[in-house]
């Protein structure tokens, strides 16, 4: 398989993702492609919060199928860029594979406190979004393998696994590119 110009970024919820990303944009000089921010405009527009969509998504697969195609086409235009999607591995199999590991309590605070995610996460403690998260992991390991035939946390499907518990976003980017651009030596 041809390699490309292309990082996927998948991870759990509250990794890093879309702050890694915008570093390595900036960086890199490369764009962006988000599933999340479509999937969370999709979940507006039914009125649901993001679990709820989640929920709803599961009786309805072409939603599932609509928002992961939306990458794999958009990289058959494109390249020089970044896909923060959880399948984004899947959908373009010839990018650099990245997979962001948490901690589960550092991730549900990191959650709780990103202004970002109350239009679409409403939580009164900490907790209750920990709660929310691991529903949400659940129902989309299920519905990836339902779809997809295909597990997210199996990690022979990526080219690297960094786990962003205890690194700044910088340290996590700079340890993305030397991997990245090793990758695309070899």
């Amino acid at each position: 398989m041809e390699k490309r110009h292309i990082i996927s970024l998948a991870g759990e919820v509250a990794s890093g993702k879309g702050t890694v990303s915008k570093i390595l944009m900036e960086e890199l000089h490369y764009g962006v492609y988000r599933n999340g921010e479509y999937f969370r405009k999709l979940a507006r527009e039914q009125g649901m919060d993001i679990t709820t969509f989640n929920k709803y998504v599961e009786n309805h697969p072409e939603i599932d199928r609509q928002v992961e195609n939306s990458a794999a086409e958009y990289a058959k235009e494109h390249d020089n860029f970044i896909i923060d999607a959880r399948l984004g591995w899947y959908a373009v199999p010839e990018s650099f594979k990245v997979y962001m590991k948490v901690d589960i309590d550092v991730a549900a605070k990191r959650a709780f406190e990103d202004e970002n995610r109350k239009s679409s996460e409403k939580f009164n403690t900490v907790e209750e979004q920990k709660a929310d998260m691991q529903e949400r992991y659940r129902i989309e390991t299920e519905r990836y393998w339902n779809i997809y035939k295909v597990r997210k946390d199996d990690m022979s499907n990526y080219d690297l696994v960094i786990d962003t518990t205890n690194l700044t976003p910088t340290e996590v980017a700079n340890k993305i590119k030397k991997e990245y651009f090793k990758w695309l030596e070899n």
